[in-house]
């Protein structure tokens, strides 16, 4: 007899940097869907996606591993980062898979993301082996109720270079980090 498979959300993203919208996106998802955990996956390269000032990986991921350490059930993973570049979804997944054949794997995507989605990588594929929560984002609607959370990595960026407080857009445990690390970039 088998034991019931783990559920895992995939929640991928640059996180440049993780800050509390990512957090309690994850959350809500965790508290409203069957998932036992959400893994936040730190890309090392999204192929749809350039940015001149996207920090270092394995500083994305060390601060969202210090944003997480004391989150019940949400977890940062640097495991694209051990996969060939470009970093896509499909690939990812069905590493995944092989890697955790004990889990099954959601994928969670924005709505933006959704309403493009047909450019991603096997989409088909993705569609057809693999769960897809939707939720909304920048006007986009998805499968997913989860309230619209107004707080982007982009503005945090903005914040810091302004000399502005990020005190409650990014979790207290990485506010120095996040200003000492953006400030120049």
């Amino acid at each position: 007899m088998n034991p019931e498979k783990k559920r895992i959300g995939i929640f991928g993203g640059s996180f440049n940097p993780i800050h509390c919208g990512h957090i309690t996106l994850a959350k809500i998802v965790l508290e409203r869907t069957d998932l036992d955990e959400i893994w936040l996956m730190v890309s090392p390269q999204n192929p749809l996606k350039k940015e001149a000032d996207l920090l270092d990986d394995q500083l994305r991921f060390e601060l969202a591993q210090k944003a997480l350490k004391n989150v019940e059930g949400i977890k940062a993973s640097d495991y694209e980062f051990h996969l060939p570049k470009p970093s896509y979804t499909w690939n990812t997944l069905k590493s995944l898979s092989k890697d955790y054949p004990d889990c099954t794997f959601t994928l969670l995507i924005g709505g933006d993301n959704w309403a493009r989605f047909e450019r991603w990588y096997h989409w088909k594929d993705i569609l057809w082996h693999y769960d897809v929560l939707v939720y909304p984002r920048g006007g986009y609607g998805g499968n997913f109720e989860a309230p619209l959370l107004p707080v982007s990595s982009t503005e945090i960026r903005e914040l810091v270079r302004w000399g502005k407080s990020i005190v409650y857009l990014v979790p207290d445990e990485i506010i120095d980090d996040v200003t000492r690390l953006y400030l120049n970039t």
